[in-house]
C-alpha cells in the first residue's frame, strides 16, 4: 500500500487510534447502496427488517396465531431476505470497524452521559430503550429510517429524504443542545 493510499484508506490519530477517512466510508455506503439496488432491489434501510424480527419475538407472547393475523407484521412475514442479513451485520460491521480502529471498548456509561446524568447504568439503559422505541416508531411512521430516507432516498434525490434528513438533524441539534447544555 502506498503512502498516499494509506493518507485516504487510515489515518492514525495522536492518540495511536485509527480514524476511518470519512470520503472513504462515504464511497463504501454510496457502493453499497449500488449493490442493494442492484442485486437486490431494495434501497439500503433496517426498520422493515427490524419489524420482520419483531415478529418473530412476539410469536412466545403473543403468539403464532395472533401474529398472523396482525395486519402490520401481514404486510412484512419474516424471512430471511438481504434486509434482516444488513441488519444483522450491521453490529458485526461497527464492532470491527472499533476494532480496527483501536477505539473499541466496553462501556456501560460514556462519559457525556455521566457527566450530565450520573453513573446510573440502569438509567442509561433506560433512556436508551425509550429512545429506541421513539425514533423506531418515527422511523416507521416517516415510511423509513435514516438510511431509509437519508441514503436510499438522498441518493434518488427524493424531496420527502431531504425534507427528512433537514427535520433529523435540527431536530438532533436542538435535543443535543437542551440534554448536553453547560448549566
Amino acid at each position: 500500500m502506498t503512502a498516499v493510499t494509506h493518507n485516504i484508506d487510515l489515518e492514525r490519530s495522536g492518540t495511536g487510534r485509527i480514524d476511518w477517512s470519512p470520503y472513504l466510508v462515504g464511497a463504501g455506503i454510496g457502493v453499497l447502496s449500488w449493490v442493494a439496488f442492484g442485486l437486490f432491489g431494495d434501497p439500503l434501510g433496517v426498520t422493515t427488517a427490524y419489524s420482520r424480527v419483531a415478529s418473530w419475538f412476539a410469536v412466545p407472547i403473543i403468539g403464532s396465531e395472533a401474529v398472523a393475523q396482525n395486519s402490520y407484521w401481514k404486510s412484512m412475514p419474516l424471512k430471511w431476505d438481504y434486509g434482516v442479513w444488513f441488519l444483522v451485520g450491521i453490529p458485526l460491521g461497527a464492532f470491527l470497524s472499533a476494532v480496527l480502529s483501536g477505539t473499541w471498548r466496553l462501556e456501560l456509561v460514556p462519559e457525556v452521559w455521566e457527566e450530565r446524568f450520573g453513573p446510573s447504568v440502569i438509567k442509561r439503559f433506560v433512556a436508551a430503550f425509550l429512545g429506541g422505541v421513539v425514533i423506531m416508531y418515527g422511523a416507521r411512521l416517516a415510511g423509513g429510517c435514516t438510511s431509509g430516507h437519508g441514503i436510499s432516498g438522498g441518493l434518488q434525490l427524493a424531496l420527502s429524504s431531504w425534507l427528512f434528513l433537514a427535520v433529523m438533524f435540527a431536530t438532533g441539534l436542538a435535543v443535543s443542545a437542551v440534554l448536553f447544555r453547560k448549566s
